[in-house]
């Protein structure tokens, strides 16, 4: 460590107690990558801040010193959002994992950002409520709002943006501020909820995020739809989803997919093309939601449709489908996952899904196809010797053919992963000039970029 890192951790041990100021290896080391493929590097100091007073006092630090600073929550990212290539300070949030308040007759709730998805809903359950947005994996509540996450329900319920009522948010200088309030909407001044869900650590660290909940439904079922092609999958979503169903998720898992599924979750499960299918509501509507859905893929040529009411047999079936990235790892010893991210308007989904497998297996890789695609959104879950540079040349190759279908037709480079590194090449070609806009919004707000730098927008040194 030279000789100012030692003068910055001196300086951080005033601000906090000394066991919460890290410099060992095996720490950094743990804050040096996320579940992505992309290349881990250490930050130069690892800190664990309880409160925003900390929070603002070790960013202003960072100003005097003019480093990096990287907010971190549990790593559970895919695009190398968290990994600091630019050195610094890494802010780990874990300690700050307080459920502030819970306003059961609003359908609020006030958290600090290192809560995580289910330690929140274990406590909103004694209310019977619950926080919808569910990624898969139990990311933290800050994390999940840097990358505007969404997941399985985000086409009954909205993404990680559509939940957040209010920010309390350091910025780049240390000054605290409240992006929203409490109210149902707002007609006053700019929508900086909007600016800063999805911003990915870039114009500020989140220490108290205030998001919307909702009733647990009165009832749950879950189902299964097994079809010849994707195709027909694909075309059944679209059938629901025009007939006015309120399906609360809707979920492609591919034939290699449920292959895996079955090896890793240990279930027999048809090996097609198979819909995860779960429906919310009352006893009389759910019974109606079902009889017509029946009706709506028996068209599409259905080969199998199963329901689950009991609780143990519909978590199954769900946990099949979020484990289905360890199913992979598991299946691929000695490999790397790498998970593309893409979201197209839905009746552009079936092709760009063919063209997916069609390149997967022209390419020899070996990989599977899964999606919330109720809203447009796929993945390929890939994987890969990352020590090959032939095979990661055609993961490269893979992915850009996906990304490139998508945004010529009206779509995102990236549907919930966020940008991170992994998405920043086609950020020009996806926003044009609104990305001079992005970029003007981050040197205005943090002028010496310190603030995760070199994210979503690359900002040029002057001289």
């Amino acid at each position: 460590m030279n000789v100012e890192m030692a003068n910055l951790a001196e300086a951080l041990k005033q601000i906090l107690p000394e066991s919460q100021v890290s410099i060992n290896p095996t720490v950094r080391e743990q804050h040096s990558k996320d579940e992505s493929y992309h290349t881990p590097c250490l930050p130069d100091l690892v800190v664990f801040p309880e409160t925003t007073e900390q929070v603002s006092e070790i960013i202003k630090l960072a100003n005097t010193y003019q480093v990096p600073v990287v907010p971190f929550g549990l790593g559970s990212s895919l695009e190398g959002h968290v990994i600091p290539y630019d050195l610094g300070i890494t802010i780990d949030f874990s300690l700050m994992n307080k459920i502030l308040e819970v306003r059961e007759q609003d359908f609020l709730v006030r958290v600090q950002p290192g809560v995580t998805r289910s330690q929140l809903n274990k406590e909103l359950k004694k209310y019977g409520l619950f926080f919808t947005v569910d990624p898969g994996a139990d990311a933290t509540l800050g994390g999940m709002a840097a990358t505007n996450a969404s997941g399985t329900t985000s086409v009954r319920y909205g993404v990680m943006r559509d939940q957040v009522r209010d920010l309390e948010t350091v910025l780049a200088d240390g000054t605290i501020i409240h992006t929203g309030n409490l109210a149902e909407k707002s007609s006053s001044g700019y929508h900086l909820n909007g600016i800063f869900v999805g911003s990915e650590g870039t114009l500020g660290c989140f220490t108290e995020l205030t998001l919307k909940v909702y009733g647990i439904p009165e009832h749950v079922m879950a189902a299964r739809a097994s079809f010849p092609t994707v195709n027909d999958a694909v075309q059944a979503v679209v059938s629901i989803l025009q007939a006015g169903i309120p399906i609360a998720r809707v979920e492609l898992v591919d034939e290699p997919s449920m292959k895996q599924a079955n090896l890793y979750s240990e279930t027999d499960y048809l090996e097609k093309p198979t819909l995860f299918l779960e429906f919310h509501g009352n006893e009389a509507g759910l019974k109606q939601d079902v009889e017509f859905t029946k009706e709506l893929v028996a068209d599409l040529h259905c080969e199998l449709i199963e329901f689950e009411t009991d609780n143990a047999a519909r978590n199954k079936l769900w946990e099949a489908r979020h484990h289905l990235a360890y199913a992979y790892v598991h299946g691929f010893p000695g490999k790397k996952l790498m998970v593309t991210d893409v979201c197209l308007p839905i009746s552009e989904l079936a092709g760009a899904i063919r063209i997916a497998r069609k390149t997967i297996d022209e390419l020899g890789l070996d990989g599977g196809i899964v999606g919330h695609v109720g809203d447009g959104n796929f993945h390929v879950l890939l994987m890969l010797d990352t020590t090959d540079p032939l095979e990661v040349s055609k993961a490269d190759q893979l992915n850009e053919t996906i990304v490139l279908y998508a945004l010529e037709r009206g779509g995102t480079c990236t549907g919930e992963h966020g940008v991170g590194i992994g998405k920043m090449k086609y950020q020009e070609k996806e926003h044009g000039e609104a990305l001079r806009v992005m970029e003007k919004i981050k040197q205005a707000l943090d002028p010496q970029n310190i603030l995760n730098p070199n994210k979503i927008v690359r900002i040029k040194e002057e001289g």
